[in-house]
């Protein structure tokens, strides 16, 4: 990439930004670390905070501490014994505990991971792989949600999940919905920072697209909403990927409208049914050319039997005879019928989309886990831009014959308002052009290593087939084999370079840029976050 003359400046600054604040840390020992960061936080906030419900140690009780490790981690591969643990966990329960976090976390020299919902697919948000010791911010207190109908706009603080947002929604309007994912227990805080797809996107793009303002504490411990974070800062948070430019403390979200009735529908087709992946050929062809109120997502796995199977899942904005007259038209390959489809709420289709079992009651969306989230896995993307010809859908499908339960690959289609939208309204680039997305998911289970190479050897072999120069993917469905950060900040922009291209393509300069300006200490950090310029000579 290549450096302008505000660049080089930017660089100098970063320099003497990182000379004088090496002088304000104060090492201590790890025995007196939690209790010296409690003091530091009752000097810097005036709303008190019981030890007993924020506070949890694993010398205090063990048990506890790994109770509420893992009561937002969602994904037990990192939940091993030698999987580094945070030294103490935080919850805080007002806005100003956050801000003094990270005025203490500085002051004493200690490094800080921010979960909001623990789904990020590396765990960068509650594990720290480079870097101990190292505590842990929990947000889940803070998850206030407050809907406006008539300002067609909701306030969601970062430790509320999806489902609780689309569940709140409801419950004051059947016309109004927001675009964001399929996982109800998925955090809204670093959900939205990715970019945030799901079966809205056709129609309204991102959640990300869809951010109206934003509340945010910085690195020097400041609360900041748009309009004093300035646009570059408020650019960057909505689709740059969490953890790199402060904590997301709220988003106000703009509420889109919905139908009273929509329909919803899946059809699964067998390999015994589709030998000649006609019917999944032609939905490549289609997908992202039809109707944006239209989104089929197909999700392949092993049926059992050594066979597999491809589901189309599809969501309709409107009534099914209507439906009908579309697929007839645009995709009679799949032969769908009225029998295939039922009418329904919003709310219900969410249910739906979750894949939650037929009939369970929309409270669910606030009280249980999610059935799409794998207990152990392992992931991998890509962005596709020009249809798979068959005899790379035979290899997937090969692949999957013998896979465990929980295993799949899955393709979410683009087009319609995705892609209306410029690459560089805001970081998530993968717009106009782009087909579908492919997440290939392995649940590793008993047998990790065996699942992690399966799963390396299909990416592996999906290279000739999917985006090329660079070879894309998605931040929110984040991949440490990409590339990752170290401690030395030379070597980390140097090799964010090529896995930030990945991600953001010709936006992670402007990422960078702003990374540099707004945490020029490089305060907010983990192994994929957006690095800081490096110093010139």
């Amino acid at each position: 990439m290549r450096l302008s003359k505000s660049t080089h400046s930017i660089s100098y600054i970063s320099f003497l930004a990182l000379y004088f604040f090496s002088y304000t840390i104060t090492p201590i020992s790890s025995n007196s670390l939690h209790k010296d960061f409690i003091k530091c936080l009752h000097r810097n906030t005036n709303v008190n905070f019981s030890l007993d419900k924020t506070f949890f140690t694993p010398e205090k009780n063990a048990s506890t501490f790994i109770n509420v490790l893992e009561a937002r981690a969602h994904n037990y591969r990192f939940l091993t014994e030698a999987t580094p643990k945070p030294s103490f966990i935080f919850k805080p329960v007002h806005e100003s505990h956050v801000q003094a976090s990270v005025i203490c976390s500085r002051k004493l020299g200690i490094h800080l991971r921010v979960r909001s919902g623990g789904h990020d697919f590396e765990a960068v948000s509650y594990v720290s792989q480079i870097e101990t010791p190292f505590v842990l911010l929990d947000l889940s207190k803070l998850r206030h949600i407050d809907v406006d109908i008539e300002d067609n706009s909701a306030w969601a603080e970062a430790g509320a999940t999806l489902g609780e947002v689309y569940y709140r929604i409801a419950e004051k309007s059947k016309i109004h919905g927001f675009p964001a994912g399929l996982c109800s227990t998925v955090g809204v805080g670093g959900y939205i920072t990715g970019g945030g797809y799901g079966a809205l996107m056709r129609k309204y793009g991102l959640a990300a697209d869809n951010v109206l303002d934003a509340k945010i504490v910085d690195a020097n411990g400041k609360l900041l909403d748009r309009s004093s974070m300035g646009e570059d800062l408020f650019w960057a948070i909505r689709g740059g990927g969490g953890g790199s430019f402060g904590i997301i403390l709220a988003w106000k979200l703009k509420l889109v409208p919905v139908p009273e009735t929509l329909t919803i529908f899946s059809v699964t087709k067998t390999l015994k049914q589709d030998p000649d992946f006609k019917t999944l050929s032609k939905w490549q062809q289609i997908a992202d050319k039809l109707v944006e109120e239209l989104f089929i997502r197909v999700v392949i796995r092993a049926s059992g039997n050594k066979t597999v199977a491809a589901s189309y899942r599809g969501q309709f904005l409107g009534a099914k005879g209507t439906l009908i007259e579309i697929m007839k038209k645009d995709f009679p390959e799949l032969g769908l019928t009225e029998k295939d489809c039922t009418e329904m709420r919003w709310i219900e289709s969410v249910i739906f989309n979750g894949e939650f079992p037929t009939g369970t009651p929309i409270d669910a969306l606030i009280q249980v886990k999610s059935p799409l989230v794998n207990p152990s896995f392992k992931s991998k993307g890509d962005i596709v831009k020009k249809p798979i010809p068959a005899l790379a859908l035979k290899g997937i499908f090969k692949r999957m014959v013998q896979q465990e339960p929980g295993t799949f690959v899955a393709f979410a289609p683009y087009g319609g308002m995705m892609a209306k939208i410029s690459e560089s309204e805001i970081p998530f680039p993968h717009r106009s052009g782009t087909i579908f997305k492919i997440l290939y998911n392995a649940n590793t289970g008993t047998r990790p290593s065996r699942q992690i190479n399966w799963v390396t050897e299909l990416y592996r072999f999906m290279t000739p087939y999917v985006s090329s120069n660079p070879r894309q993917s998605y931040v929110n469905n984040r991949d440490l084999d990409l590339g990752q950060n170290t401690r030395n900040t030379t070597s980390n922009f140097k090799n964010a370079q090529i896995w930030g291209a990945k991600y953001f393509k010709g936006n992670f300069e402007r990422l960078v840029r702003t990374k540099s300006k707004v945490d020029p200490y490089n305060i907010f950090r983990h192994e994929q976050s957006i690095p800081t310029l490096p110093v010139q000579s």
